[in-house]
């Protein structure tokens, strides 16, 4: 063998393995962002590129309410946790709105990029957001002059409406920025530009972060609030991402910009959102009151059986965050791919995403079955509120491979323009079969709740099977938008 090629084997020796460049290549392009076009080329690569940042996103976003309980407890007022409870209970309606109106967009917006038609895309984008709007601000103003009265209706006490009510006020006061920060971010991610909601919601948060701790305490030359000043922090912060994201609009985004000749209202675009965007509020709907009910039935078992499933459920749902973000890349994939009319593209983009979504919550599910007393405890010391985190943990765990296929299947019925296929499957899988099973296992059958827990399992796990049955009929594929 050659100097030369000794040299080159050693070089081979030291250099990271080629597919491991080539995976911190995609993670770069993926975090700063790329101009390519989804609806042609590789579909993993396509779905690791819009998932990463939305991976991210879906993080930031839960960051908000975390932060402000996290400030609001240094406080050392059991009532003002407990109003920052009841009101993200309150803002229920307002996400829900949100996420219908955002459903909506993202569909609209993915399938004018698909067509290869940016001024479509541009004035859908525009209509949305005046959709959003009109549906905000006088939500605004009746959820913020009426937000004590709500209060007193979820079951708080008038002193303590009295001294921590301004929370609930300028929350539901300002729940515009909510609306808008949630509706402009999905016009980012159906034109295929995810990374611009990431920094978003970066630079939100990272307001947020700062502002917290000055407005509630009164660090520096800012007025101390209490815990109106967790209000003042947050919805600052999602104001300046609102505010960054239409600049980002005006400039002339790589995927999707809008100028002065696209601001005329539509009444035709903005009903075409609106029938889409209804829907996606009735999924949502249907799913937190569904949840509702079976937090009623767990309720009969006492306080520590409810305290117990709030952590496993919330231990579960950090752990779907990438899942979403896999699940709305693949709306974004199925939307642009009908909109250049390649539905087998849309097709193969979502049984991957699923396969992909399948691996990574297979693996925590393994995490959870074996490791749930360590991450429980974590949480509470509590032997029964333990013991019950436990089997919520465990058992949901074991429907972890259904539901990586339900999320997918959810979300490209959504980017299909279909949203009514995942409505119905909502109602019939969470109202007509989970709430009525959970009832059953728990007191019938007297499995406790370790039956509530089964039926969620189940009913999700069904959820995953029907939306499977229907996605393979394909009538997503000739939905118009």
């Amino acid at each position: 063998m050659t100097r030369r090629d000794e040299s080159v084997d050693l070089d081979d020796a030291v250099a990271p393995p080629r597919p491991l460049i080539r995976l911190f290549a995609s993670l770069r392009e993926a975090l700063r962002g790329t101009h390519r076009d989804y609806t042609v080329g590789s579909i993993p690569r396509a779905i690791f590129l819009l998932a990463v940042p939305m991976v991210v996103e879906m993080a930031m976003e839960s960051l908000f309410a975390v932060v402000d309980i996290f400030w609001v407890g240094r406080l050392g007022q059991p009532e003002a946790v407990a109003v920052v409870g009841l009101t993200e209970s309150l803002l229920a309606l307002v996400y829900a709105l949100a996420m219908g109106l955002s459903m909506a967009a993202m569909a609209t917006v993915a399938r004018r990029v698909g067509e290869k038609d940016p001024e479509g895309a541009a004035r859908f984008a525009v209509q949305a957001i005046a959709l959003g709007l009109l549906v905000a601000l006088p939500l605004g103003i009746a959820g913020g002059y009426f937000s004590r009265d709500l209060l007193k209706l979820m079951g708080a006490q008038p002193e303590t409406i009295a001294k921590c009510g301004g929370y609930a006020t300028v929350m539901l006061g300002g729940n515009a920025v909510i609306i808008l920060l949630f509706l402009i971010n999905a016009v980012f991610r159906g034109a295929g530009d995810a990374v611009i909601p990431m920094r978003t919601l970066w630079l939100a948060n990272g307001i947020n972060l700062v502002l917290d701790p000055c407005f509630i305490f009164g660090v520096g030359p800012f007025p101390r609030l209490g815990v109106m000043g967790a209000a003042v922090a947050t919805t600052t912060g999602r104001a300046i991402g609102v505010l960054f994201l239409i600049w980002q609009l005006a400039r002339g985004a790589r995927h999707v910009a809008v100028s002065r000749r696209h601001l005329a209202l539509s009444p035709a675009r903005m009903a075409t959102i609106l029938r889409l965007s209804g829907a996606g509020i009735v999924q949502a709907l249907v799913h937190t009151t569904s949840w509702l009910g079976v937090v009623r039935v767990l309720a009969d078992f006492g306080e520590k059986a409810v305290a117990g499933n709030t952590i496993g459920i919330r231990i579960v749902l950090l752990a779907l965050l990438p899942s979403w973000g896999m699940s709305n890349a693949a709306a974004t994939m199925v939307g642009q791919s009908l909109g250049a009319g390649k539905p087998e593209r849309a097709e193969q983009a979502v049984w991957l995403a699923g396969f992909y979504n399948m691996i990574f919550l297979g693996a925590v599910g393994l995490l959870f079955v074996f490791g749930a007393p360590l991450i429980v405890r974590g949480f509470n010391d509590s032997p029964e509120v333990v013991a019950h985190g436990v089997e919520c943990l465990r058992t949901l765990s074991y429907g972890f491979l259904f539901y990586a296929y339900g999320m997918v299947f959810v979300q490209a019925f959504n980017g299909a323009g279909d949203p009514w296929t995942p409505t119905w499957i909502n109602v019939g899988c969470f109202w007509a079969w989970q709430v009525p099973l959970a009832l059953l296992l728990a007191h019938p059958l007297g499995l406790g709740p370790r039956g509530v827990f089964i039926a969620v399992a189940v009913a999700f796990s069904t959820f995953a099977v029907v939306g499977a049955l229907l996605f393979r009929r394909g009538r997503w594929k000739t939905r118009r938008v």
